[in-house]
């Protein structure tokens, strides 16, 4: 069997995904325009986070790129006629991958970790913000220019910047479109980990794989739960303790998690 590596990537760019285990490998692929995206990009990508969701045997999606550079944002004269029609590149009814709940949109459920490396502009840190844990390469740049271009930043980081760093730590960035680093990144709590280049997607593998071993039904409940703290605060997400944890303690997971403490062993989840 073919892999997408072997196909000539088409000119729009693609987006190649790879099963590892339970753990969904997405890779964007347009490494001579430094990943530059475009309208079939978008689309392949919600059709990648749409499948993490539905396939029962996939538990992490670990969100990366091909060549050098993560992304250097929007490949603006493809994606400018959609802006300026107020469309949007991603079909309603799939999952949303920026995940900020867009009316139309699915929100994903399960766990995503981003690889970020060299370049990583614009819709690249808001696709980083709107994955779960950020692994960064030391080599990595940062910037959100799209008040450098007319426009703004539609894709979370007027949401997420000041939600992760503070008021002042976002305007700083969001309205100077200033270049910075990883350590800058990891100050601001944009990324949980900085390793070097080599290592990036190693690491969040690493990240990915621990994530996979857990029971994926109780992973899913804790990551709703935190999102729902965030998103509506902390007395919406306590009201749902109760239940969340009857409907755990009574699963087959829940037993066997019980089992393999008894018997001194790792547990096999089934997500059941």
């Amino acid at each position: 069997m073919s892999s997408p590596a072997d196909h000539p990537v088409p000119a729009e760019g693609r987006i190649d995904t790879e099963v590892r285990g339970h753990v969904l490998l997405i890779g964007i692929n347009r490494p001579a325009k430094r990943n530059g995206w475009t309208v079939p990009m978008f689309r392949q990508l919600a059709e990648a986070y749409t499948r993490l969701d539905d396939d029962p045997s996939l538990r992490v999606g670990v969100l990366h790129a091909l060549g050098d550079h993560f992304t250097a944002g929007l490949d603006l004269p493809a994606i400018a006629p959609f802006m300026q029609r107020g469309e949007k590149a991603v079909p309603y009814g799939q999952v949303e991958p920026h995940d900020f709940g867009l009316p139309g949109y699915r929100r994903r459920t399960k766990p995503m970790v981003a690889a970020v490396k060299g370049i990583c502009f614009t819709v690249g840190i808001e696709l980083m913000l709107g994955a779960d844990i950020v692994v960064a390469g030391q080599d990595c740049r940062f910037s959100q220019m799209e008040v450098q271009r007319g426009i703004m930043a539609t894709g979370g980081a007027t949401l997420r910047m000041a939600e992760r760093a503070g008021l002042g730590n976002a305007m700083l960035h969001l309205l100077t479109a200033d270049e910075f680093g990883a350590d800058e990144a990891l100050r601001l709590n944009f990324v949980q980990k900085v390793v070097p280049n080599a290592e990036v997607l190693d690491e969040a593998l690493r990240i990915a794989e621990r994530i996979a071993a857990q029971a994926p039904l109780a992973v899913v409940a804790t990551r709703l739960n935190v999102l729902k703290a965030v998103e509506h605060g902390p007395h919406a997400a306590a009201a749902d303790f109760i239940e969340t944890q009857k409907r755990l303690a009574n699963s087959e997971d829940a037993a066997e998690g019980v089992r393999a403490f008894v018997e001194k062993r790792p547990a096999r989840f089934q997500g059941r």
